[in-house]
């Protein structure tokens, strides 16, 4: 049977999509899924992050594909977290009763069960009774392949020509196009059990009955709270903090020990604007910022496997472009080609629908601060660099004292042509000053001469060609007076004083131009062309390094009150996307890293700041 019929809309409204807010994130350190708070998984890509989708209603309701698992009655939902888990509760509370549908992956340390990728969907009424439907649509590479459907010895077996999957289930199901369908009806103390594997090779399709659903529940729930027992934070923000340690945690794929800046790909930073990425790889950037945070925390482990993932996933290449790319795929290659899914409608109507990343053979100097930084902060709280590490770092620093000065895309990947922005001199400053500093600490060979040189060179140029003595500010690049939000990473990079006079006017600058009741722009792309159409919301990661920069200045009651009024725009579960709108609504990808990583920094500093 083909994929021609449509899978209805999985919720009353009249567009059928679900804001990107709407959601919870669950996950098995490998792949993740969306979960909506009407209990459909809209979004899932299984065995790992950046494998074609077999759910994306998100990106279509009609053709993406999803599983559909609601009350037949009407009935108010809530959304949340068992404490201290990634393990997902529905609750569904309706005239004659009230149950909830507990969403998680296992994580399986048998490696023979590794590749099963199993997703479990337990059900459980805990008042009177509720009848329930289950509708399981899948709709695989993206909706672009076929598949049949079949039961056997008690599954039902959706094929595709290079995906099986496997759905076992404790009620009746049945074939009903190319979906699989059941309707049910529980009463108080009763439970299903939905269990969704993908199969092949040594993987085989077996069941997964209410007890082993039971078991590996409660084994997933010991993992988490093990995992986050690690955390050194004891401050007045626990609750969140540690919501975005497990949200980073979610983020990691453990094969490689890579990390993603998004589980997904497309979400819109304008609803009905162009402005739609594929975030499911490797940001060099990004992850080595998630690295820094989980260290602040205590998570060591996580830095240990992404280094690994450095040294030996990722091959440092010679040319023109620089040793290294600024984004990989979660296994380190480095080929991730940018293609339109022209069939796909995306999120609401906004298109196109991208999958891979032509932002890969951008150059982007700023990477090399932000790597460098991260393995100073790993040499100091987790385990000092070996030897072989050591040789790439001086490597890469001394590319970085060669090429410091040429333009670039720098931070936020502009495809409006290169420019000398002041972003990429700070980070390249950055590389080199923390590379001197593990030399000094651990009496390690260097090139101490030269790397003084190209460092004292990039600050005099910041201090001369960054500032603008009209704007009394720090500017986004030489020559131009536009402001930039990424300049909040000066004091946090200790390249300049937190409460230097150039500073804390520059602070003044940006909370006047760009900052928006806690909120804060990246840039004017009106003053500011980045070669895209359409506006885009606030940058969360920019607004938490707003309160990092307020609390180091000693603007401490400023910084708490913008802390506390971005912790408003979290979602219900206390996940964040890339992206606030105009009326508070998340956009961009969803749940951003970036965003994670920097309410833990601004939190353990805003908490250092109180006392």
């Amino acid at each position: 049977m083909t994929v021609a019929e449509n899978i209805r809309p999985h919720r009353g409204d009249t567009s059928g999509y679900v804001p990107i807010a709407e959601h919870g994130l669950i996950g098995d350190l490998r792949t993740a899924a969306l979960v909506d708070t009407g209990g459909t998984i809209d979004w899932y890509c299984p065995a790992r992050f950046d494998a074609p989708s077999v759910f994306a209603s998100i990106l279509d309701t009609d053709r993406g594909g999803a599983f559909r698992l609601t009350p037949e009655v009407p009935a108010r939902t809530k959304q949340f977290y068992f404490p201290d888990t990634n393990i997902l509760i529905t609750r569904f509370f309706a005239d004659d009763g009230v149950a909830e549908v507990q969403d998680f992956m296992p994580i399986v340390d048998d490696s023979r069960e590794a590749d099963r990728h199993r997703l479990i969907r337990r059900v459980l009424c805990v008042r009177g009774s509720l009848p329930f439907t289950a509708r399981v649509a899948p709709r695989f590479d993206y909706a672009r392949q076929s598949h049949t459907v079949r039961t056997a010895e008690g599954l039902t077996v959706f094929a595709s020509p290079e995906l099986s999957l496997a759905l076992t289930s404790s009620v009746t199901t049945e074939i009903d196009g190319p979906d699989a369908v059941s309707s049910f009806k529980l009463v108080e103390g009763e439970a299903a059990v939905f269990a969704l594997d993908r199969i092949g090779g040594a993987v085989q399709p077996r069941s997964c009955p209410l007890a082993e659903a039971e078991q590996l529940f409660d084994a997933t729930v010991r993992y988490w709270r093990r995992w986050l027992s690690q955390s050194r934070y004891r401050g007045r923000w626990r609750e969140m903090v540690h919501r975005s340690a497990l949200t980073l945690k979610l983020l990691t794929y453990a094969p490689t020990g890579a990390i993603v800046a998004a589980p997904t790909t497309s979400l819109p930073e304008q609803i009905g604007g162009e402005r739609n990425w594929d975030y499911r790889y490797v940001w060099i950037r990004d992850a080595a910022f998630c690295i820094y945070a989980l260290l602040r925390l205590g998570f060591t482990q996580e830095a240990e496997a992404f280094v690994r993932f450095l040294s030996e996933d990722i091959c440092l290449k010679s040319g023109p472009g620089g040793p290294l790319q600024i984004m990989y795929g979660i296994d380190g290659r480095s080929d991730i080609p940018e293609e339109i899914l022209s069939h796909l409608r995306g999120h609401l109507g906004s298109s196109p629908v991208r999958v891979g990343n032509a932002a890969v053979d951008q150059l982007q100097l700023d990477i090399y601060g932000a790597l460098v930084d991260s393995l100073y902060l790993y040499d100091k709280w987790g385990r000092p660099l070996a030897s072989d590490h050591w040789d790439t770092v001086c490597e890469l620093v001394g590319w970085v004292c060669d090429n410091w000065d040429r333009p670039d895309m720098s931070v936020w990947e502009t495809r409006a042509g290169p420019g000398r922005f002041l972003y990429s001199r700070l980070m390249c400053w950055v590389a080199i000053e923390r590379a001197m500093r593990i030399a000094r600490h651990r009496g390690l060979p260097a090139d101490m001469p030269r790397w003084s040189r190209a460092r004292d060179d990039i600050y005099r140029r910041i201090m001369r060609s960054g500032w603008s003595p009209r704007r009394r500010a720090f500017v986004q690049r030489e020559g131009e007076e536009v402001l930039d939000a990424s300049v909040l990473m000066m004091p946090l990079a200790k390249f300049i004083s937190p409460t230097d006079p150039k500073w804390l006017s520059t602070l003044d600058a940006l909370g006047e131009e760009l900052v928006s009741d806690s909120l804060v722009y990246r840039y004017d792309p009106t003053v500011s062309p980045d070669g895209l159409r359409g506006e885009e919301g606030t940058f969360s990661i920019c607004s938490f390094w707003y309160v990092e920069a307020l609390s180091r200045a000693g603007r401490v009651d400023e910084a708490r009150l913008a802390f506390e009024k971005m912790l408003t725009y979290a979602n219900h579960v206390g996940l964040y996307a890339e992206e606030i709108g105009r009326t508070g609504e998340q956009i961009g990808n969803f749940p951003q890293a970036f965003t994670h990583l920097s309410l833990i920094s601004a939190a353990f500093n805003l908490d250092r700041a109180l006392g």
